[in-house]
């Protein structure tokens, strides 16, 4: 008889399992072993830190370059401007109006659920938390444009990055042999960035594992029990965004199997969970959408890392039920005018929000000085925000996927056979 190898477990595997063992891990640590140094000092603050964030800034470092080469590089790809013009209307018209839904369903969840009647205020903590700057519309749209190309990818600035790649890559296609050398530098520099992402990815079940057992060490379930309806309606937004009105468009556009696709994508889901960054999970996603689901890199090595920037719509929901909670807590009515005004501003604030851990809660400053809210309401849900950040990230890039997948589809650019393929 021959003996038949065992398979060995792949990467995104080996990170569900870490990021199991980590929940765990963090939850024995949280309950069952007694503060002291050691596990305070030497294992949660030392070597789940360091190993944890240390994997995180590793993914940082690859951002920036990784970004901006796959844009000149999809760019280019994509070939003539009006196509380009195409995926690019479509992509961005599928981000804008899904995020508006995300707030939509959120606000009615929010009023659904109330998840701020009945909290006594004075029984919790608040804190100053440092409002964002507001800037006008024709401000937001001015800053796409790079005064110094350099500094925006210094600054890691995604919306003029994603504005001077595109730029490139579009007179690059257009000058075709003229500059081919140019073209092949970007084009090699994209694959090495691509091997470098894949090198540090060999790391992703240690980091997993330290950044969920860290988080669970912190807070354990007991700070969850005072929130526990705010969290239940932001939770049932998002289930209700990524697994009902993603997979209803997939299905409407394309026709192709949401069921296929939430099983062929879920250890991706399961990525951006432990991480809480977007743009951590741009090369996953891109490799997932590839090898499994038959989509063309021409077409995801532009949609991925833009949506990482402007497409929000997990943070979207979070601001909307924030809202609600908070207006109630603090007994302030809105009117339906504010709820319009409040779709409206968190629509814009996710446009140029970097996709890294918990920055919706400083674009929920903006949002709530739209409507009057107190900004020290944000205080109230800093507290068990990670776990709900980590949460809406999932939302976040299966939006990115789920808008690729229906372009690529209508640009004839995926592999039905590849996304039809039993694994």
């Amino acid at each position: 008889m021959k003996e038949t190898k065992r398979k060995k477990p792949g990467l995104t595997t080996l990170i569900f399992i870490s990021l199991l063992l980590g929940a765990f891990a963090g939850i024995v640590l949280h309950y069952w072993v007694p503060e002291g140094y050691v596990r305070d000092t030497v294992i949660i603050d030392g070597i789940f830190y360091v190993i944890g964030n240390g994997f995180l800034r590793a993914m940082q470092m690859l951002v920036v370059p990784l970004v901006f080469c796959s844009l000149i590089c999809g760019s280019m790809a994509i070939g003539d401007t009006k196509t380009l013009g195409k995926v690019g209307v479509k992509t961005i018209g599928f981000y804008l109006f899904t995020t508006a839904a995300a707030i939509t369903l959120a606000l009615g969840i929010g009023n659904l659920i109330n998840p701020g009647v009945g909290l006594d205020i004075s029984s919790i903590e608040t804190a100053e938390t440092s409002a964002a700057e507001t800037a006008g519309f024709a401000d937001t749209l001015l800053d796409i444009i790079p005064k110094n190309p350099i500094q925006g990818l210094a600054e890691g600035n995604m919306l003029q990055i994603i504005f001077f790649a595109i730029f490139i890559g579009i007179l690059l296609a257009k000058r075709g042999e003229r500059a081919a050398s140019v073209a092949q530098f970007f084009a090699e520099f994209n694959d090495l960035m691509m091997d470098m992402t894949m090198a540090v990815m060999k790391a992703a079940p240690f980091g997993v594992f330290c950044l969920i057992a860290k988080t669970f060490a912190g807070i354990g379930f007991d700070a969850f029990i005072p929130m526990l309806k705010y969290m239940a309606a932001v939770f049932l937004a998002l289930l209700l965004q990524g697994f009902g009105v993603y997979q209803i468009l997939l299905k409407l556009f394309t026709g192709l199997n949401p069921i296929k696709f939430i099983r062929k994508f879920l250890p991706v889901m399961g990525f951006a969970f432990s991480t809480a960054t977007s743009n951590a999970t741009i090369p996953l996603s891109i490799e997932t959408l590839d090898k499994k689901m038959g989509v063309s890199k021409k077409i995801s090595s532009f949609t991925v890392p833009l949506g990482a920037t402007v497409n929000m719509d997990g943070t979207s929901i979070m601001q909307g039920v924030a809202v609600v909670f908070v207006s109630q807590a603090f007994g302030i009515a809105l009117s339906p005018a504010d709820y319009i005004t409040v779709i409206a501003t968190a629509t814009l604030a996710s446009i140029g929000t970097a996709g890294v851990p918990s920055v919706g809660l400083i674009t929920l400053s903006m949002v709530f000085n739209s409507v009057g809210l107190p900004v020290e309401g944000i205080a109230l849900i800093m507290g068990i925000d990670r776990i709900l950040d980590m949460t809406r990230t999932a939302v976040n890039i299966t939006g990115d996927a789920v808008c690729t997948t229906i372009v690529a589809y209508q640009n004839k650019s995926l592999n039905r056979e590849v996304f039809d393929r039993m694994e």
